[in-house]
């Protein structure tokens, strides 16, 4: 499985971004598709996954702010992203997970800067 991720880049506090990710090569459903991200000297941590058959999870910090969403038929997943804070600044990492098999697979990163 190969991941593309786009989006990402500079905005100030309060602003959106937009980030997607496509899948390709072997991918079959069932899997969860989403977002980690890594800011610095942190641990890398879950943003937001979805499931195919629908089931969505958020970190806290992110919720009523972010959304998920996915395209089952283009094997994409997209995160948007309001409300933007300087603390959501990170490496994003979209990836996918292999069910019920668990393998997991990432894509490149996308720098997210939230600065004024």
């Amino acid at each position: 499985v190969q991941l593309q991720a786009s989006g990402g880049g500079l905005v100030q506090p309060g602003g959106s971004l937009s980030l997607s990710c496509t899948a390709s090569g072997s991918v079959f459903s069932p899997n969860v598709m989403g977002w980690y991200r890594q800011a610095p000297g942190k641990q890398r941590e879950l943003v937001a996954a979805m499931f195919t058959g629908g089931r969505i999870n958020y970190v806290d910090s992110v919720k009523d702010r972010f959304t998920i969403s996915k395209d089952n038929a283009k094997n994409s997943v997209y995160l948007q992203m309001n409300s933007l804070k300087p603390e959501d600044t990170a490496v994003y990492y979209c990836y996918f997970r292999r069910l019920p098999s668990g393998d997991d697979y990432w894509g490149q990163g996308t720098l997210v800067t939230v600065s004024s």
